[in-house]
């Protein structure tokens, strides 16, 4: 019999997806997703150089507790990136060397874990992804139950078994599975669009010419005043 807190089952982003979407920033997928998706701030790379892009497999887990970790890790594919909601608690870490190690071998994208990890300068020697609140030397139970494939809530944002997330040293962005592919001409754009900005500000065109008219929306200027 199937366990109801297990979803072994659920449609992934495609690899190929997957690739392209993986070289943009994370900043310029969250501006083209509405500025919507990414994950609160407090959840960061334990080394500014981290970078993963894959598909989420949620996992919920009771504060201090990683039995469901392990049971994820268990059923995860390559590719997948475990997304972990461990409530915020830094009084224990969830995750250490081992589990990385172990997710390495697996070929999972990344770690994220809105919870605190250990083994910081050993998993940066690893070199695996992991974006967590922060780091705590206290050790996980293995007792509680939880659930995996589930919809959870990380650093503010709810993400879906599948959705596609992505991390870097600005931080995590989730956009749905079903709408990535769709943003990614619109991202290519913003990174031509900002190019050409950035090389027209360094030839001396510093003018924001959008300034003025917002400043008047926004009732900082009268109709017809300037700067």
């Amino acid at each position: 019999m199937t366990s109801p807190d297990i979803i072994r089952q659920f449609d992934r982003v495609p690899s190929n997806i997957v690739q392209q979407a993986a070289q943009y920033q994370a900043a310029i997928l969250a501006d083209v997703a509405g500025r919507r998706g990414a994950l609160h701030g407090r959840i960061r790379a334990l080394r500014p150089d981290m970078k993963f892009a894959g598909t989420a497999l949620t996992v919920e887990v009771r504060p201090g507790d990683n039995l469901m970790i392990h049971a994820a890790m268990s059923l995860a594919k390559p590719g997948d990136v475990l997304v972990v909601d461990g409530k915020g608690d830094q009084t224990s870490a969830l995750m250490g060397t081992i589990m990385f190690t172990a997710c390495k071998q697996l070929g999972l994208a990344g770690v994220v874990v809105d919870g605190a990890v250990r083994d910081s300068l050993e998993t940066e020697e690893l070199g695996f992804p992991v974006f967590s609140v922060g780091t705590n030397p206290n050790g996980p139970t293995k007792l509680v139950p939880g659930r995996i494939g589930h919809p959870v809530t990380v650093g503010g944002v709810t993400v879906h078994a599948g959705d596609f997330i992505l991390g870097d040293a600005d931080g995590v962005v989730v956009v749905e599975r079903a709408k990535i592919e769709s943003l990614l001409p619109q991202a290519a754009k913003k990174v031509k669009d900002e190019a050409e900005r950035i090389a027209a500000i360094q030839q001396g065109d510093t003018a924001a010419k959008w300034l003025d008219a917002a400043l008047r929306a926004a009732g900082v200027l009268r109709e017809g005043e300037r700067l």
